[in-house]
């Protein structure tokens, strides 16, 4: 799944309990971030957001927000919202179900602990993408009956692919949003020189032509 820019229809078709876009007549689109809070990247990101009053949300890796929790907690600050991306940035297909459930679960417990504005939300709450969109069908049946709603996307800007230009990277975003679009970036190291590139721009294109950036409720 992860090797597609653009989700295509048959496989939102085949995995119908996960969230693939939501279709709205407001021209939303989702801005998602995955794998911080990382230090000056998130921080960055969230300069930009506000540049453009532009709501996200941030899929955040447990063992992250447990060292900074001070930009987690800034994530919140801003009014953006924030999900559940295991602690340890487990890869589903290559982990025990009941480990992947439990490193879940962990991950949830710290972001009520470090994260006011959300410790009195139950389970119910939790927004969950699985690192690398892997995910065991039994995993996801577990998670979904704990309350978790799993997202995944509807445009993979590849970011993180070393392998591929800045301008390729933006181009693999601008040529697919469409309302509703659920768009993934991460706040990452890793991703870093495609982000600083990409993001300012798309966010300027977004707001020429009309789209709303909201958060995931």
């Amino acid at each position: 799944m992860s090797f597609w820019v653009k989700t295509n229809y048959v496989i939102k078709r085949i995995f119908p309990n996960y969230v693939w876009d939501i279709p709205n007549r407001e021209n939303k689109i989702y801005l998602t971030f995955d794998d911080g809070p990382t230090p000056e990247i998130t921080e960055w990101t969230l300069e930009q957001l506000k540049k453009h009053d532009a709501k996200a949300t941030f899929f955040c890796i447990g063992n992250n927000i447990e060292k900074h929790p001070d930009i987690f907690q800034k994530i919140i600050d801003d009014n953006h919202a924030v999900g559940n991306h295991t602690f340890n940035h487990l890869k589903g297909w290559e982990t025990d179900t009941n480990e992947y459930v439990e490193n879940t679960r962990r991950c949830s417990l710290l972001m009520r602990e470090k994260g006011k504005g959300i410790s009195d939300k139950g389970a119910a709450f939790e927004l969950f993408r699985p690192p690398y969109g892997k995910i065991k069908t039994s995993q996801s049946r577990t998670l979904r009956r704990l309350g978790y709603k799993i997202i995944m996307w509807d445009v993979l800007s590849r970011d993180f692919d070393k392998t591929i230009t800045p301008e390729k990277c933006l181009d693999n975003v601008l040529q697919h949003i469409e309302s509703g679009s659920i768009i993934v970036f991460h706040d990452s190291v890793k991703a870093a020189q495609n982000l600083k590139y990409v993001l300012p721009k798309t966010l300027t294109f977004l707001k020429e032509k009309g789209f709303v950036c909201a958060k995931i409720d």
